[in-house]
């Protein structure tokens, strides 16, 4: 596979050893990352791994407790996702916040509808808001048939791309991407994967992508992070990292050949 170029550029967001705790438990421990613009920073982990909970302080759901979260380079806390939203940093989930039975256009503009005329005259601008849909699905490389049809009717694949069209429509810098290719096929995989690197590349946004599928982000990736317990077990750009060694850190790593080298120890005298 092509190389990633690195992108030199000063880091959109960046976390120095931050850390997270649910009373006595430590979600979090010592974490570091930066999400550059045009660059997809991979985040891998097992289930109780921190992914979540990592994602949820960088969207603005919870705050950290230890370390600093800055936001081109200033230290920012926030209070809410809003307040995450307000900066360009958008999260889009596996539910996708989408309603099945409203058309795609209605969803695109779902909690952000245009409006015109003045009260108690005003009403909704639903020429600007469909013909702004299609012109931005159609930048993003998405040529619906009909973009009156249910979302609900898309397939898995388009439904994501679509939030993912809506997240940089409404001023997305850094897009964070909640396991957007879990519950695909082969075929949907490709086509959300194919938008996540157009999204950094040609978009110009920063991708943070959480995914337990290493080939999927070894496809796409530029730099990878593998969490461990709330702590990091791997942080290395792709020019330093092959699939093999991503896939060894992903099944375990060091526990892993611990636990093959007890497997294969000679049986104990009888």
């Amino acid at each position: 596979m092509e190389e990633h170029s690195s992108n030199s550029s000063n880091p959109i967001i960046e976390l120095r050893n931050v850390g997270k705790s649910y009373g006595p438990i430590s979600a979090l421990r010592g974490i570091n990352l930066s999400v550059r613009q045009g660059e997809v920073t991979c985040i891998l982990g097992d289930n109780g791994a921190g992914k979540s909970t990592l994602i949820s302080i960088i969207a603005g759901l919870h705050a950290h407790d230890e370390g600093t979260y800055a936001v081109d380079g200033k230290p920012v806390r926030f209070a809410s996702p809003r307040e995450a939203l307000d900066l360009g940093i958008a999260a889009v989930y596996q539910t996708l916040a989408l309603v099945p039975l409203l058309p795609v256009w209605r969803n695109f503009y779902l909690g952000s509808e245009l409006v015109r005329g003045v009260w108690p005259f005003r009403r909704l601008d639903l020429k600007t808001m469909w013909e702004a849909t299609g012109a931005e699905l159609h930048r993003m490389g998405i040529d619906l048939a009909d973009l009156e049809q249910p979302v609900g009717t898309l397939s898995g694949g388009q439904r994501q791309v679509v939030a993912i069209a809506r997240a940089i429509h409404f001023g997305a810098r850094v897009l964070i991407l909640d396991e957007p290719t879990a519950a695909l096929g082969v075929t949907q995989s490709g086509i959300v994967l194919k938008y996540i690197a157009q999204a950094a590349r040609e978009q110009g946004l920063g991708v943070i992508f959480i995914t337990h599928n290493p080939h999927h982000a070894y496809m796409v990736g530029d730099h990878f992070l593998v969490l461990a317990r709330g702590e990091l077990d791997l942080d290395s750009p792709r020019s330093e990292l092959s699939l093999e060694n991503l896939m060894f850190h992903m099944a375990g790593g060091a526990g892993l050949n611990a636990l093959e080298h007890e497997l294969h120890r000679a049986p104990a005298p009888a």
